[in-house]
């Protein structure tokens, strides 16, 4: 491959990045992340972020399961560190969504 296609190829990966970091996107935990992934990504993320929220009675513990409350620290953590790919990776159990997961 040319210099020139090398080139032009990563100036479209570049720009696609950042149409994607322009639009609004959140961080959601795959559904076929096991507990423990869940359970880590959890302990990670709070140990970062504020993740109050997640408390009994706070605004985002219901419903109180693992996979949502793993998703909510995860879009936290995602949000609060800029909104980069690399911030919602976690072991390859995130998945950013164009989709606002709260409606």
């Amino acid at each position: 491959m040319a210099a020139k296609e090398c080139a032009y190829l990563l100036l479209l990966l570049l720009s696609s990045i950042l149409t994607v970091r322009s639009e609004k996107t959140w961080c959601v935990a795959k559904p076929s992340s096991t507990q423990s992934e869940l359970l880590e990504i959890v302990n990670f993320a709070c140990s970062q972020v504020d993740c109050r929220i997640l408390e009994k009675g706070g605004a985002c513990f219901l419903p109180d399961n693992l996979i949502n409350h793993a998703s909510i620290a995860m879009n936290i953590y995602y949000q609060c560190k800029g909104r980069n790919p690399w911030n919602c990776h976690f072991g390859n159990s995130g998945l950013i969504t164009l989709t606002d997961p709260s409606k």
